[in-house]
């Protein structure tokens, strides 16, 4: 075991992992040399990275905080996890309506190690983890986690969040969220966040050139390239926008910058 109790035969703590730069870069305390190494070198080639990250985290809030209060949604489906951050999204959801269920989805041995911190379900709701590869939609949706979990003839919402953007083009990231949602019912919910280099092109191409250098390869997306996910679904006001412009509440950081964002997110209904 490594010395903090993860799994040493799984664990690779000499390369940078995107999980454990993301908790370094959010304050958290779930990483390695290596993970701080290029987190610092990221900011570097863009001050705003931590920024870019918390209104990301925040946009998950209001989002997942929305679609309890306002459609109603009691089931959730959350895809690359990550590090468990509190408020975890269950936390979010229950706070809400506490009969909330919702299954964590990551393929990652830390986030599977620590998923305690995701199981910590009120007594009227549910949480499960899987260990799963979002590219393998068919095996999150068949395992028994799910099926045990969440009622698939009621509707779900599926959260991609911050994910697609390490997805290349020959693994069709377009298909693998269609395929998970093809067997959702009418009244689910598709919750995303996209990357993109629509708002500091030279900055953020920087930043992705230093994930690409530790084995991280990136693709980031224009606008016109994120419509692609919600086709034939119906967007919610205010459609595909910078995270930090989807229904702000006050309680993000404030005077943020279009520059310094580089993440679309958005909300679809399906019909």
């Amino acid at each position: 075991m490594s010395d903090n109790g993860w799994p040493a035969d799984r664990m690779d703590t000499e390369n940078a992992h995107s999980a454990r730069i993301y908790d370094y870069i959010l304050g958290g305390k779930d990483f390695y040399p290596a993970d701080q190494e290029a987190g610092d070198a990221m900011a570097r080639e863009w001050p705003a990275l931590p920024v870019h990250m918390r209104a990301n985290r925040d946009w998950m809030n209001r989002a997942v905080r929305r679609l309890a209060e306002e459609a109603g949604m009691r089931q959730f489906l959350d895809i690359g996890t990550g590090i468990p951050t509190s408020p975890n999204l269950h936390e979010i959801a229950q706070s809400v309506a506490p009969e909330s269920r919702v299954v964590y989805v990551d393929n990652d041995p830390i986030v599977l190690t620590l998923s305690q911190g995701l199981l910590s379900s009120t007594p009227e709701g549910k949480t499960a983890y899987i260990e799963a590869d979002f590219q393998d939609p068919e095996a999150v949706l068949n395992s028994p986690e799910v099926r045990e979990t969440l009622d698939l003839g009621k509707p779900v919402a599926l959260t991609v969040i911050a994910i697609v953007h390490f997805v290349l083009d020959e693994d069709d990231a377009v298909g693998i969220v269609r395929r998970l949602l093809e067997p959702l019912p009418s009244g689910s919910h598709l919750a995303m966040t996209i990357g993109t280099a629509d708002f500091a092109p030279k900055e953020v191409g920087r930043v992705a050139r230093e994930y690409a250098a530790r084995n991280m390869p990136m693709r980031l997306r224009t606008i016109d390239e994120a419509h692609e996910f919600f086709e034939g679904l119906e967007l919610v006001e205010p459609g595909i926008v910078q995270v930090h412009k989807w229904h702000p509440d006050g309680t993000g950081e404030q005077g943020v910058r279009d520059e310094d964002i580089a993440m679309y997110g958005a909300v679809a209904r399906k019909p």
